[in-house]
């Protein structure tokens, strides 16, 4: 048994699905468990469980309680409770979310944040901390050979 099918029992009866074959382009909301196995382009939210079916391409930006990935992915994700990305599961876009678990053999190109469950709300990515401009680094003095400090020339010749 593949992780998605554990998962499906403990997540309880798939309540809606998108076939092998079928395409959808809008808005997706839902209660319960849907799966995708065919194409999606759009939005999706809910608070509840997605699950993307290998073979499945979503072109789309997440807002969801928990998504289990097998298929491709491309666009950004929040989800509140987790992501799972089994392989061969491919992501592109940025991932928010306070439980997150790449399996060996995914592919994900973009950025993760992990936020703690009771922490920033839903939808908020913590934006990383950008270096100031002119920000200079520690000065480093380094004696030069011979074992004397360079004082940078206070001290004058011969002294």
């Amino acid at each position: 048994m593949n992780a998605p099918e554990r998962r499906e029992s403990v997540i309880g009866e798939i309540t809606s699905l998108l076939g092998q074959g079928s395409e959808f382009e809008g808005k997706l909301t839902f209660e319960g468990t849907v799966r995708i196995d065919g194409k999606l382009k759009g939005e999706v939210f809910s608070d509840d469980v997605l699950i993307i079916g290998e073979g499945a391409y979503v072109e789309a930006e997440i807002d969801i309680g928990e998504v289990i990935i097998q298929g491709t992915v491309v666009g950004n994700i929040r989800a509140s409770r987790g992501i799972e990305i089994h392989a061969p599961g491919r992501v592109k876009g940025d991932l928010t979310t306070p439980s997150l678990q790449v399996d060996k053999g995914v592919i994900f190109e973009g950025r993760s944040f992990m936020e703690e469950a009771a922490g920033r709300s839903r939808g908020q990515a913590p934006q990383p901390r950008k270096p100031e401009p002119n920000q200079k680094g520690p000065k480093l003095e380094v004696a030069p050979e011979g074992g004397a400090k360079d004082d940078g020339g206070k001290s004058g010749k011969g002294k």
